[in-house]
């Protein structure tokens, strides 16, 4: 090898890192590796059924509309999906997927975690020009302080100079509507020189989510609901007084009921009769 073939595999190293373009016929969902900058194919998803999706039956149609509407080629939206922890957040985006999916596969879901946003750029840039549409999904999304990656997902939804990619949208759920601390927004509005222009700094990354969908702690009807969805699901034999009973001690143990709750309640039971789920 020359000195010139060695510098040139040096620059060459020193400059950006291809992405790598992933066979996206090799599966339905994705992870994004940013270390890597490639698409990681999940072969088997954790997901349920979405009519074991219970208590939340406004909020599932709004968002599998949205999405069956951005499959066929369709104007859709963001979507933030807020509130109640457990209720069915993550669940509700892989399962309307899954739905969608059924009728048009080249709907593909992509997960992002929350500390790759900064390299949010480069994966559009990756899917932009590809014949497939994706859903680009994150979960627990939220910023603390001193946190500016809020920043890059603005731009990358809304208001870049090129713009969200027709063939992409942007799911998140998260626990807060605004996704900062509430302290956080509060603190802008006692210390800023003008506080209203503050706040909106703060408040306008939600707005890049065209729907808001929220989540709330649900009623004993809902969550006894679940529990006769999952137990008639999965064929499970007891009777139905006494799994009600059982249940609503479950969740008074945990000090609250939800989906989750009783998924977790329904673990327990598989087990207890010998079952595997």
């Amino acid at each position: 090898m020359t000195q010139l073939d060695r510098v040139a595999e040096a620059l060459e190293r020193m400059g950006p890192r291809q992405v790598a373009v992933p066979a996206f016929d090799a599966a339905g969902c994705f992870v994004w590796n940013a270390e890597e900058l490639a698409l990681d194919p999940v072969a088997k998803v954790s997901r349920v059924d979405i009519g074991l999706i219970k208590g939340v039956d406004r909020v599932r149609d709004i968002l599998l509309e949205n999405t069956q509407r951005f499959a066929a080629g369709h104007a859709a939206n963001n979507v933030l999906l807020w509130g109640a922890r457990g209720m069915g957040k993550s669940s509700l985006v892989k399962a309307a997927h899954a739905e969608a999916a059924a009728r048009e596969p080249g709907l593909k879901l992509i997960e992002i975690h929350r500390e790759d946003i900064g390299t949010l750029p480069r994966l559009l840039g990756l899917l932009k020009d590809t014949p497939y549409r994706f859903i680009l999904f994150c979960d627990d999304l939220s910023f603390d302080h001193d946190d500016t990656s809020y920043k890059s997902l603005k731009a990358a939804l809304e208001g870049g100079v090129e713009g969200r990619p027709d063939n992409v949208v942007f799911y998140a759920t998260s626990n807060r509507r605004h996704l900062l601390p509430r302290d956080m927004i509060d603190n802008e509005r006692s210390t800023a020189i003008n506080p209203s222009e503050a706040v909106e700094e703060k408040v306008s990354l939600s707005d890049r989510f065209g729907l808001w969908l929220g989540f709330h702690k649900c009623s004993q009807d809902d969550y006894l609901a679940m529990i006769d969805g999952y137990a008639a699901h999965f064929v499970l034999d007891v009777p139905r007084e006494e799994l009600h009973r059982d249940a609503l001690e479950w969740a008074t143990t945990r000090g609250a009921r939800s989906g989750r709750v009783a998924w977790q309640f329904t673990q327990d039971l598989a087990g207890r009769l010998g079952r595997s789920l």
